[in-house]
């Protein structure tokens, strides 16, 4: 890439983030520490559009998030590694398409999941440990739980996990085996419960959407955001007063289902207990900062926001009742608010909005703040970045799809370009984003929105996300040649076991 371009895709835009930011200034460290601590905030089906600094017209707070942004740099064309959770937290993790691994579609389902990465692939907290780090995940895992067993053979959530985060490279864990609305509702702490199941948590329907199952006395759903943003706190103050640098990976529950944000934010948004739900993510991501400063280890952090994939709230047509007239309804008119900002489709689709995420880095003396960079890239990219930050060697065998985003952060252009993204839906539909151009192989959505359609079904579709970001036009007819070479780079892609 030549440096034009790449002052052209990763721009300077001071002042244009000013909806919101809070006034008071950030503490000043102990001089500064390499190499940085890492703190990874990831939201869980927080969408492009729910940040201010991203979507100026939405009446939800997010002064935090908006700071973060203001004080680093705005990634605009941020992808997931799927349009889904589970996958997108395994290529997180490993720097490796999930697709690769035997989860070729959907999430997992506690009890019935097993462990998804296997006991020899290296992953993100492993390296950072053989670089020195104290590695911790707070939050909500749903990579797979090796469960404890009773006398009969049967799944027993009292007992003790066999096979978890603290086996695939965290020193600590601490929070609940996969999404807030699946079984068992109860926090664990390493290998162990913190409380036996002993109580059943009733199903709800939306928005505190839940599941019927096992739960431990004291566990409240409507507090488990409060109870990570503590832990993740406290973890914080405990590693500021060692020598070694540490990662948090915190993997908040929210704004997923069930939507039960605190009571201290109902009305914040006015727009109804969704909105109440973002403005609590902010709150907790505000909180982890206050903490950075507090301890006085901000100056030397690395911190990064994003989400594992878009939001799950629909637009919907202005004759019928939506979120802010009925929160039982799962969707707004455009006209009160826009989740995915103007990205077609929602969580789970190939569309855009099933994966096109925000992506926030803050990281004093190094990233320029109140920058924005308009590069093609995917949550696979944390790990080589966490490598070359780190001066870690990857293996051939590890971080496959993942490419360094160090020298974006530091204002240089990249000496090795990134190879296409690839998208994955979450009934295993393909598209390939190659530049401007997006290519989808299958006929519909390969989510929520109809058509559904199939995988490696006709028609395909070909966007440029350009001129026309909202994919509204389908040019396969117009442009078979760069169909055929985006199929081909998708084939070499798959067939080759690795993109980097």
């Amino acid at each position: 890439m030549n440096r034009r371009h790449f002052l052209k895709t990763c721009a300077f835009s001071f002042g244009a983030l000013s909806v919101g930011v809070p006034s008071f200034a950030r503490q000043q460290s102990t001089p500064r520490k390499s190499p940085p601590n890492i703190v990874f905030i990831l939201a869980d089906d927080m969408g492009y559009g729910d940040i201010q600094a991203y979507n100026p017209k939405s009446t939800i707070p997010t002064p935090h998030l908006n700071r973060l942004a203001a004080e680093g740099m705005r990634f605009t064309d941020a992808h997931s590694g799927s349009a889904v959770c589970t996958p997108t937290r395994y290529g997180l993790v490993t720097g490796r398409y999930c697709w690769r691994s035997r989860l070729k579609r959907g999430v997992l389902f506690p009890p019935n999941d097993k462990p998804l990465i296997d006991p020899g692939r290296l992953t993100v907290a492993g390296m950072l440990k053989r670089r020195g780090y104290y590695t911790a995940c707070i939050g909500k895992w749903h990579l797979g739980i090796e469960w404890g067993r009773d006398n009969q053979g049967n799944v027993d959530f009292s007992k003790s996990i066999k096979y978890g985060p603290t086996d695939v490279g965290f020193d600590e864990f601490f929070g609940v085996a996969a999404s807030l609305d699946m079984v068992p509702y109860v926090f664990y702490r390493n290998h162990e419960p913190t409380q036996e199941a002993t109580e059943t948590q009733p199903g709800l329907k939306f928005p505190r959407f839940i599941r019927k199952g096992p739960k431990a006395k004291d566990f409240d759903p409507g507090k488990v955001l409060d109870e990570l943003t503590k832990q993740a706190i406290s973890y914080i103050e405990k590693r500021s007063r060692a020598k070694n640098p540490f990662l948090l990976y915190l993997a908040l529950t929210a704004p997923h289902k069930p939507v039960w944000p605190a009571e201290r934010f109902k009305g914040k948004a006015d727009i109804g207990p969704y909105g109440d739900f973002v403005a609590q993510v902010d709150d907790s991501v505000g909180r982890v900062l206050q903490a950075l400063n507090t301890t006085q280890v901000a100056d030397n952090t690395l911190v990064i926001y994003s989400s594992d994939n878009g939001s799950y709230m629909y637009r919907l047509p202005e004759d019928k009742p939506d979120h802010t007239q009925d929160a039982g309804v799962q969707g707004f008119h455009i006209k009160n608010h826009e989740a995915n900002a103007q990205w077609r489709g929602t969580k789970a689709d190939i569309w855009e909005a099933g994966h096109h995420i925000p992506f926030i880095v803050r990281w004093p003396g190094k990233v320029q703040p109140g920058t924005r960079c308009d590069q093609t890239i995917c949550l696979t990219d944390f790990m080589a970045t966490c490598a070359e930050i780190t001066g870690f060697k990857l293996p051939d065998n590890a971080a496959e799809d993942s490419f360094s985003l160090a020298p974006i952060l530091l204002g240089k252009a990249r000496s090795i370009p990134r190879a296409p993204v690839i998208h994955h839906s979450g009934s295993g539909m393909f598209s390939l984003r190659d530049g401007k151009w997006k290519m989808v192989f299958g006929n519909g959505s390969g989510g929520r929105q109809k058509p559904k359609g199939k995988p490696f079904e006709k028609p395909y579709f070909l966007f440029d996300m350009e001129n026309d970001p909202s994919e509204t036009t389908n040019l396969i007819d117009r442009h078979p040649d760069i169909a055929k070479r985006l199929e081909d780079k998708l084939n070499k892609i798959m067939n080759n076991g690795r993109s980097r």
